[in-house]
């Protein structure tokens, strides 16, 4: 067998690895649900918590891409989960009953709705909605099936939770004239009487994240201090207690069910560890982990009988497994073991954790837009060898932009390493994990100095590792990264050979009119300002605005179905270069596919196949 057949194979036996997704604590702590898609296709398993024997519950009732959770009933009896059609992200809400099977519309209705959260009396569900526009917040009563909107709010609402005793709820948004800004609410059940709690200053952003058992008291997040940190408010008192030292990013994710304990996960060095708080003496507990990426379940949900609690942990090399974590004897059982398939974990490459200085402006001549030097930071980056001498060297910008590369298992990563690529990410200046002035360095500057670590970052590696070819890199990311794919080949074309832009943004007054209303406010609006008042802005930071500087192979793909990014982004990029005289082809200048049946990318593993045949592919022809 040749060795590009060779590689076709382990593509193939990659994207058919059987992936678990969102694992969530049964009600009574004694089960646990998740998708799994070791039958080839995802579908919905339920594990007891004692002895790790799982079972599947579902036959293709629930949707083949695992990208939306699940939810227990509060019987325990059915579990709630997330169906669109095909990818488009416009869910309605279904409930599968476990003895038989069998699964039915719960809630069915216009828009994305995504299920908030679950009533401890087993008949009210919180809704989140954009069924009227914007996303707010809206009540479920499953025994008459009335839907009643809570809230009517301009900028989205999120974090919806329900009270113990479902007579208040808790939500996150956002009333004032700082855009940046985001509060916590606590209101009645039918919405009246929103309190804000005023947690923080104005222009950061607190959001609540569990009731306490009690209904008293609240799990809150807050990044006031530039960190994120976990606090405990007091709704009696209306005071807040802070935990930690502020020495890390620490995410807020549940009280322990006896209230005298809260959970976190800490983030340092492109690592995530999980620690538990004592609230009696407020010391913080490191679990004892492997370096990784270790996580709690679903937030709010993550306790088992016992003083277990449920964590999946991953690494580079390791595929996820799904822990029981034992908080008192600081010791864990592993519930689901990590699936390799054909593989060994020494088959998979490990990350290099490395940092490096950027002023955000790098050596290669910026062709689309010329900056002055930006303040220059230690960015992070993570850097795959694929042991191929020499190697050439794929840059793989993350999405978001609020998100990071981590020391995880990153099956796209070690697909490329698989086919020969060595393997570039950098969290560049916006990337979380680092505080709100390290994230808000992106706000009213896509394209500019975080695109310029970017390009630093390659520019950095390539001249410290002698085992790159100069000769042979390419740019490839999707959704944010996609932007920065498209970004990277117009505006550093002389750094690159080749380019992927996988569901990625070009044109930003469409991207803005047609995303997603939560996306439009949330995403466009709190980065970039109102189209109308930056429109020079908008088109100066359009990848298409630039369209004629692209000097080397581009691929396009985009799903069809996708309402995050909408299709029309590719399309308007793909029309720009034939104005431009460029051509189709695969021996010329850009290559174009849609994928349909999919949307904003897919676990699915036919769709993941058929992902990897068109990169690997594309790749092989065009860095030879």
């Amino acid at each position: 067998m040749s060795e590009p057949e060779q590689r076709r194979d382990v593509l193939e036996e990659l994207a058919r690895l059987p992936t678990l997704a969102h694992p969530t604590v049964s009600p009574d702590g004694d089960r646990v649900a998740f998708y799994y898609d070791v039958s080839g296709r995802n579908e919905l398993h339920v594990l007891d918590a004692d002895t790790g024997e799982h079972r599947q519950v579902t036959d293709g009732q629930v949707p083949r891409n695992a990208r939306w959770f699940v939810r227990w009933g509060a019987d325990g009896d059915r579990v709630f989960f997330h169906l669109d059609d095909d990818g488009n992200e416009q869910n309605d809400i279904h409930a599968v009953d476990l003895d038989t099977g069998a699964a039915e519309p719960v809630v069915e209705m216009d828009g994305q709705v995504a299920l908030a959260d679950v009533g401890d009396d087993g008949e009210t569900l919180l809704l989140a909605s954009s069924r009227d526009g914007q996303m707010n917040l809206y009540r479920h009563d499953l025994p008459t099936g009335e839907t009643t909107k809570l809230t009517e709010y301009e900028r989205a609402v999120g974090a919806g939770l329900l009270s113990p005793d479902c007579g208040r709820i808790a939500f996150a948004t956002n009333e004032s004239d700082d855009y940046d800004n985001q509060d916590t609410y606590v209101a009645d059940a039918d919405g009246s009487d929103p309190r804000n709690l005023a947690i923080g200053e104005t222009g950061a952003e607190a959001a609540p994240v569990d009731w306490g058992p009690d209904g008293e008291r609240l799990l809150v997040s807050d990044n006031t201090e530039d960190l994120d940190r976990a606090g405990v408010y007091d709704l009696t008192e209306d005071t807040v207690r802070w935990l930690g030292e502020l020495e890390h990013h620490e995410s807020a994710v549940a009280f322990t069910p006896d209230g005298e304990r809260v959970l976190a996960v800490r983030t340092r060095r492109c690592s995530k560890v999980p620690v538990v708080y004592d609230l009696d003496t407020g010391e913080a507990r490191e679990l004892d982990l492997p370096e990784g990426v270790a996580t709690f379940g679903r937030v709010g949900e993550v306790t088992l009988d016992g003083d277990r609690v449920l964590v999946t942990h991953t690494s580079p090399t390791r595929r996820p497994e799904l822990l029981a974590y034992d908080l008192a004897a600081d010791e864990y059982d592993t519930l689901v073991e990590a699936e390799y398939g054909p593989f060994e974990q020494s088959d998979f490459a490990d990350a290099e954790y490395l940092t490096f200085r950027s002023d955000g402006v790098p050596a290669t001549p910026a062709e689309a837009v010329e900056h002055d030097p930006y303040e220059e930071l230690e960015i992070e980056a993570l850097l795959y060898d694929s042991g191929e001498r020499p190697s050439p060297l794929v840059v793989n910008p993350h999405g978001g932009p609020p998100a990071q590369d981590t020391r995880s298992f990153d099956l796209y990563t070690q697909f490329l390493v698989s086919q020969g690529y060595s393997v570039l990410q950098v969290n560049y200046r916006g990337s979380t994990g680092r505080g709100r002035a390290f994230v808000e360095q992106l706000y009213d500057d896509w394209g500019g100095a975080e695109q310029g670590d970017v390009a630093t970052g390659a520019e950095h590696v390539l001249a410290e590792k002698e085992f790159l070819d100069e000769d042979r890199v390419a740019v490839f990311g999707g959704s944010y990264g996609g932007y920065s794919a498209y970004w990277q080949m117009v505006q550093y074309p002389e750094l690159y050979d080749a380019g992927i832009a996988w569901i990625g943004v070009t044109e930003l007054f469409d991207m803005a009119e047609n995303t997603m209303p939560h996306f439009r406010s949330e995403l466009m609006v709190k980065y970039l300002g109102e189209p109308g008042d930056n429109a020079e802005l908008y088109e100066e930071r359009s990848p298409v605005t630039h369209a004629e500087n692209l000097s080397a192979p581009l691929l396009m793909i985009h799903g069809v179905n996708d309402r995050r990014v909408p299709v029309s982004q590719a399309r308007i990029f793909r029309d720009r270069l034939e104005e431009l005289g460029f051509e189709a082809g695969e021996t010329a200048d850009y290559e174009y596919e849609e994928l349909g049946e999919e949307g904003h990318a897919s676990s699915d593993q036919d769709q993941k196949a058929r992902t990897f045949r068109i990169l690997a592919d594309f790749l092989e022809r065009r860095l030879a």
